[in-house]
């Protein structure tokens, strides 16, 4: 599960760490505000490749099909990496739509003495996170459908599993390029996708406030990822 995440940082801060060699001179348009607290609904920053440069847009988090919207059904906003690549839902977007969704690290909760506690996992070194994402997004392209994207996810393993049985696909950067580059086989991207994520020794997480269960746009501030002791209310 990946329900929230933190993308605070510039477009070209992220891209360096991919390959600066493939930065743009100029990104068409401009960073948004920083996200701390970024939920699904929301319009986040997508990295992928379009003619072989880097690239990126901001894209509402979440999709679901026609059908599903016409019958108000909630979007989708994550994918499984099991069944990314067969089910009706994503296997299009698995051959043209495979994109990283950047970031510092994303949100997990668990229920202590009845309620939901949140916890921000992100790497041990000082990098960002390069999460595995498909999209229906079609650069330079008019789509009738609603355009949206959801993260790869993957079974949590060792203490991560404490937080939540289900985490994001995290690439190293290498990995990411090949990922996004839709020239690389369908059957490598789904290897890359199914055993190249980074273990979850890579990681680490702690409590923070309780003023992250609110996705309200207003409660974003580099505060929310900071430590914080058991809250008692």
């Amino acid at each position: 599960m990946c329900g929230r995440i933190a993308q605070s940082e510039t477009r070209r801060y992220y891209a360096k760490f991919l390959d600066p060699d493939l930065l743009p001179r100029e990104w068409i348009g401009g960073d948004t505000a920083p996200q701390f607290n970024l939920s699904p609904g929301r319009t986040a920053l997508l990295l992928h490749m379009l003619n072989g440069k880097l690239a990126s847009d901001y894209v509402s988090w979440g999709y679901r099909t026609p059908n599903e919207a016409a019958a108000k059904r909630k979007p989708w906003i994550n994918a499984r990496v099991e069944k990314a690549l067969t089910g009706r839902y994503f296997r299009h977007m698995f051959r043209q739509g495979r994109m990283i969704v950047p970031g510092g690290g994303w949100f997990e909760w668990t229920v202590e003495d009845g309620k939901k506690q949140p916890w921000y996992i992100s790497r041990k070194t000082n990098e960002p996170i390069f999460m595995a994402g498909l999209t229906n997004f079609q650069p330079y392209a008019q789509q009738e459908v609603e355009v949206g994207f959801v993260i790869v996810t993957e079974d949590a393993e060792g203490g991560m599993v404490d937080i939540h049985d289900r985490r994001p696909v995290v690439l190293e950067p290498q990995d990411a390029l090949r990922w996004m580059d839709l020239d690389t086989p369908v059957e490598e991207a789904a290897h890359i996708a199914q055993s190249r994520s980074v273990p979850s020794s890579q990681f680490q997480w702690w409590r923070v406030t309780r003023r992250v269960n609110r996705p309200d746009p207003a409660t974003n501030d580099q505060h929310l990822l900071e430590p914080a002791e058991y809250e008692q209310r």
